[in-house]
This record gives C-alpha cells, structure tokens and sequence, in this order.
C-alpha cells in the first residue's frame, strides 16, 4: 500500500474499483484453447442475469476519461457495430440455452455515450436486448447514461417508451472554467437545458455526476457544482475523485498527483459528502448517494456477488462465477480504433477472446472487496454460506490493518463488516489492498496501449 512521503498515511487515491479484477489483469486466450461461451454457461445460475450492452462512442473524448471509446462515428460505423451487436446477442442466447430458466433482472446502456445513437438506433439496441437476449426492459431497472449534447428530446423519448428508469448524465462541474480545465468543452446553459428536457422525459431516477480536484476548483467553486446540481433534485448523486490516467488528455499534458492534491481531493470530498448529507441523501458508497426518497433500483454498485453478468460489445465485460471475459482493451484512440473494427467484422461469438480464470480466492477477494465499500457493510453470514468461513480467516492481515488505521467500524454489529466513515473516504486505498498477488503482478506487467 502505497503512503502519502513523510506522513506514514496511505494514500487515498489508488485506484477506482469498480469491478474486480481489473481489465488490465486480463489476458488474451491462446486460440486453441478459447473458452466456449456455451460449456462455460452450462451449470450457472440464469434466473437473475444482468444485462449490459455496451456502446463505444462519444462526440467528445474528455481529457481524464480511460474509458473504451472513440469520438465520432464515420462511414456508417454505427450500422456495423449495431450489426455485430445482434450477431453477438445472438450467439451468447443460444450460448446461455434453455436447460434452464434464463431471466435478466437488470438491464443497462453504458460507453461511451449510448445516446450518441440516433433515436432510431437506440431503439434498435433496445430491441436487440428484447428480442435477441430476452430481457423485459419495461419489467425490470433499465439505466441509461448520457451526456448534455446528447440527451435530446427525441432520444429521451424513445428511452422512456422503452422503458428506462434511469438515466445518468456526466455534467463533472457547472463551472464552465472547469468544465474547460477537464478538458470537457461545454456551456453551462446548454448542461441545465438537457436537465430539463431529461425532466420532461419523466425517467423516475436522474443521477448527475461531478467530479472533484480538478484544476483550479476550490471550495466555493464546488459547493456552487453542487447546489446547482441540488437544484434540480436528481435521486441519486456521483461524487468522482479526479484522476489523471496514462494515455488520456490529462496524462499526456504531464499532470500528475501529489500530497497536497490528495489533501484537497479529501477536503473536497468530505464537504461533498456533509453537504449531501444535510440535504436529505444517504451515503451509499464514497462516490454514490441518493436521495431517501427515491425509487428502489437494481442491485447497487459492488452488489452483485453470486448473479452472472451479460456483457455485449467490445467494451463489456461478462462474468460466470469462474470466468470473466471480455474483448481487448485500450486508452489510446488509434487502438480502439483498431479494436472496434476487428469487433464489427467478427461473425463468430461463441467463444471468450479475452479474460482471466477466477479461482475460489479471487472469488473471496472479489466478495469481500465489493461488499466492505459500501456503506452497509458486508453480511458475515453471507460470505460464510458462500466460502464456509468467516472473512477473518482469510483476511485477517488486511483486516487488522484496516483496523489499526481506523478504517473499520468497530461498533457494527456482530455480524456486520463495516467501514468507518474515513474507511469510506479512503475506498480507493482499501480496494488495492485486497487484490491478490498475482492481479497485482498481471496489472503491473499489462503494457497500455
């Protein structure tokens, strides 16, 4: 665990664990012996999937994001991936089989932007989820992402005919300096435009996301981002450390992170999280809080434990409980250019290209991990039905040290594993902590491209 120089205190910014394990501790499968989608599905559990279809283009790519994708889409490139798409849904249906009840219990549209996609074409992938995959859209939570200059009313109404209960939209800052200082060109007036119109839509839940440390905001600055966001009553609330990533517009202007930039992200961050708090939101994990009163939705981030995950497009992921797979992966634009190409010509879906083997300790790490960065805390008895032991027993170094720096809740029930409230603030300290050796040694030797 890396510390910040001169403090002894581990650093609180390490890495963003919102799935374990990491892409970059994939590898790619060696062609004779790529796992088949319907031997590695034959046995899992299918009554309670989730669903995510993924769609990798933007109109602009923002200096902090990693994410696989690419801006604009020339030539009909949209047609062909929209085309692969089908022919991939296709293939993992028949993969999954009838043998036994296949059922999605949740369902979402991420990238990339799904709503760079003309009307028309977003009613074409929600009819690959329906018609190919076999979800209900209508019957289950349906969450869409967004952005400001793609959230018009004609795409807004296709979402909410089809369904969608949630749509979340990247606004980062309403500050039109710092919105600049992200390397995110954008207006204020036409961010407060597309809230309204996501209004008028009626989509039960509105989640904004903000991002905190980037350059030149302060305090006031930030309390301004999110009253302005407050607002406009949004159920749920992202509260983003800003990160300066290899390969990204920020990485490749030479930002870096320091100690006093750690220090402002926390001071930030803990005057987000008490100003939410006063205004009626509960805390759900370091970065999500929705408001007490709104809707119920699927399962939280970090929740899913047991349920697979169907992963379509080149960017998605998919879990069995011993297999997580996906496509290649890349930051660079000329990379995922290639990628996405190689994706639309692909004909055979029926095998995992890329992925890692996940053993039952890995299994524990992933349960243990995703479960103590929420704010509720794990269930011991639920980790001791799953693995047949207390958590302690298999963490108890990890877990002594997270008590020795505070970090643990020592008043949570018996039963409960809790992190305190500065355990909360320093998640992306205790995730890294978690990941085993040889993650650690595969995402290290991964060489970014």
């Amino acid at each position: 665990m890396s510390s910040i120089p001169g403090s002894g205190a581990p650093r609180p910014y390490q890495s963003y664990v919102y799935a374990y394990p990491h892409k970059t501790a994939y590898r790619p499968f060696p062609e004779s012996g790529r796992p088949a989608l319907r031997e590695r599905w034959a046995g899992e559990r299918k009554d309670a999937l989730s669903l995510y279809l993924h769609v990798p283009f933007c109109e602009i790519r923002c200096g902090f994001c990693n994410l696989f994708t690419r801006i604009g889409a020339p030539d009909e490139l949209t047609t062909r991936y929209l085309d692969a798409l089908d022919r991939q849904a296709t293939a993992v249906r028949d993969a999954l089989g009838d043998a036994e009840p296949v059922r999605f219990a949740a369902a979402a549209f991420g990238g990339g932007t799904p709503t760079f996609l003309t009307a028309g074409e977003l009613d074409r992938l929600c009819d690959i989820a329906e018609k190919r995959m076999g979800a209900d859209l209508r019957a289950v939570p349906l969450s869409v992402e967004t952005s400001p200059a793609t959230a018009t009313a004609d795409r807004l109404t296709v979402l909410a005919d089809r369904g969608a209960t949630r749509l979340s939209i990247g606004v980062q800052s309403f500050a039109d300096e710092e919105a600049r200082a992200a390397v995110r060109p954008q207006r204020r007036a036409d961010v407060e435009s597309a809230l309204a119109r996501i209004r008028d839509a009626r989509i039960p839940v509105l989640n904004i996301d903000l991002i905190y440390g980037i350059d030149g905001q302060t305090e006031r600055t930030w309390r301004r981002s999110l009253d302005a966001a407050l607002a406009w009553q949004p159920e749920e609330l992202y509260l983003y450390p800003l990160y300066v990533r290899p390969l990204t517009g920020l990485g490749r202007a030479g930002e870096a992170g320091d100690q006093a930039w750690d220090a402002q992200r926390l001071l930030l961050y803990r005057e987000g999280r008490d100003h939410l708090l006063s205004h009626g939101y509960e805390q759900v994990s370091m970065r999500m809080f929705r408001r007490t009163d709104a809707p119920p939705q699927g399962a939280d981030d970090y929740a899913c434990q047991t349920d697979g995950m169907i992963g379509l497009g080149c960017g998605a992921r998919s879990y069995t409980s011993t297999l997580h797979y996906s496509f290649d992966y890349a930051v660079d634009m000329r990379e995922i250019r290639g990628i996405i190409d190689t994706y639309t010509a692909t004909e055979d879906f029926s095998r995992a290209e890329v992925g890692r083997e996940v053993d039952e300790d890995e299994a524990r790490r992933r349960h243990l991990l995703q479960s103590l960065l929420q704010a509720e805390g794990m269930e011991v008895a639920g980790y001791r039905k799953r693995f047949g032991r207390h958590p302690a027993e298999d963490f108890r170094c990890e877990l002594d040290r997270f008590a020795d720096l505070g970090w643990l809740d020592e008043s949570a029930a018996p039963d409960r594993l809790m992190l305190t409230a500065e355990g909360l603030a320093y998640s992306d300290a205790v995730g890294p902590e978690l990941f085993s050796p040889a993650v650690r040694a595969d995402m290290a030797a991964y060489e970014l491209k």
